[in-house]
């Protein structure tokens, strides 16, 4: 029996349809290939042109950098090492510029670390501009056809990572420099608090850029937390605005300071109280003989141990002014001082003025009672009193004044010989 066949549309019905064939999709187009840097060509180039680099660079030194010109020999030798160095990193990085530079630091451990005494942080960026300025130059020569540009960016890319290197040199010498320093300045004031003054200190000042023109004088204090590095420099600064010269000593909790200059070293005193803490001040005598500087501070470290005597010290307050106070510790030189300016002076003198400042003193301070004890008028012990203290430059009627008289008179009786 012969089953009737029907098309549709081409297809025979009752067989199993198939699907239609899928279209064919075209491939895209390739992508452009990567761009893989410098070819082989160029690299070979700028390898066999690494003197040619060098003798340019050396030229292009010395027609441009006119600090580079007034160098000595010795460091002209080193900055041309430094150059060349350079250049040979860059060649051996070209070499293979996928991989990041390595090695920039050593460009500049060819030379010594006294080298960043000599040439400055500004005067090294200099440098790498003209190295970099030379490859630019020498680029079409270098390159093969084409590849001018890939080189120019290396080269570009390469600089970035040498200012770098050579900002980090200049940081890391500036620290040690800088912590040396700092141990430099304690040494010092360590010695001039001793009064050890020999050629060496003086050089060592020079060092630390003391000028030792005009006085100087020291101010010792506490402060109340205790100094870091960056609190440390932080208060060097500010003695070095406060007067043309500035030494910072830190003893624990104790600083010790010295001004010096031709200015007002007592207002810039006043303007450091606020890097000490709490408690008193203590402002040595001004001094302008190096050999006297010790004399100065050790004023003022004996004044700070005593001024807990005088409840109403100013802050600061002069070490002079606290001589019957430092006398009380022990401090054999404001014994003496107190008696070569008030216990001496009156002693020699001829009109009985201290024999009237002791019986005004014995008698309570009192005018009438020192005048009945020496059988004058009260008129006379006012005068003999007004004469006191234009000799010694205390005044006798004021408290605080008349009980530095009063411990004058003490050690000078006891230091004078039996019998005088």
């Amino acid at each position: 029996m012969l089953t009737r066949m029907t098309t549709v549309e081409g297809e025979p019905v009752g067989r199993t349809a198939r699907p239609p064939r899928a279209r064919r999709r075209e491939a895209p187009p390739p992508a452009p290939p990567a761009d893989a840097g410098p070819g082989a060509e160029t690299r070979r180039r700028v390898r066999d042109g690494t003197g040619l680099l060098a003798a340019a660079a050396m030229r292009r030194l010395d027609a441009d950098l006119d600090w580079y010109r007034d160098l000595p020999a010795d460091d002209r030798s080193w900055v041309g090492l430094v150059a060349q160095a350079g250049i040979t990193a860059f060649v051996t990085w070209f070499a293979d510029p996928a991989r990041p530079p390595q090695g920039v630091g050593e460009i500049f451990s060819t030379a010594p670390p006294d080298l960043t005494r000599s040439i400055s942080l500004q005067h090294t960026l200099q440098l790498v501009r003209v190295v970099v300025d030379v490859v630019e130059t020498h680029s079409d020569q270098l390159a093969a056809p084409g590849e001018e540009r890939a080189l120019r960016e290396a080269v570009l890319r390469y600089s970035r990572e040498v200012a770098f290197s050579a900002a980090e040199v200049y940081a890391r010498a500036a620290e040690v420099r800088g912590a040396w320093d700092a141990r430099l300045e304690a040494l010092v004031v360590d010695a001039l608090v001793r009064g050890d003054v020999d050629d060496s200190l003086r050089s060592r000042l020079a060092a630390l850029g003391w000028s030792g023109r005009g006085a100087t004088l020291v101010l010792v204090g506490t402060t109340a937390w205790p100094l870091d590095g960056v609190r440390a420099a932080e208060l060097r600064r500010s003695g070095r605005r406060a007067a043309d010269d500035a030494l910072v000593g830190i003893h624990g909790d104790r600083l010790v300071v010295f001004l010096g200059g031709e200015g007002d070293l007592q207002a810039g005193a006043r303007s450091l109280l606020p890097r000490f803490g709490p408690g008193p001040v203590v402002v040595g005598p001004t001094v302008t003989d190096l050999a006297d500087y010790a004399r100065s501070a050790r004023a003022a470290m004996a004044g700070l141990a005593a001024v807990g005597a005088w409840d109403a010290a100013p802050r600061p307050v002069p070490a002079d002014d606290l001589l019957p106070e430092r006398v009380l510790v022990g401090d054999a030189e404001a014994r003496a001082e107190l008696v070569r300016l008030a216990y001496a002076p009156l002693s020699a003198h001829q009109g009985q003025l201290l024999e009237t400042l002791s019986a005004y003193l014995g008698a309570g301070r009192s005018l009438e009672a020192a005048a009945r004890t020496l059988y004058v008028h009260p008129n006379t012990v006012r005068y003999r009193l007004r004469r006191v203290a234009e000799i010694t430059g205390w005044d006798p009627l004021d408290a605080r004044e008349s009980y530095v008289l009063q411990t004058a008179l003490a050690v000078g009786r006891l230091d004078a010989p039996p019998g005088a």
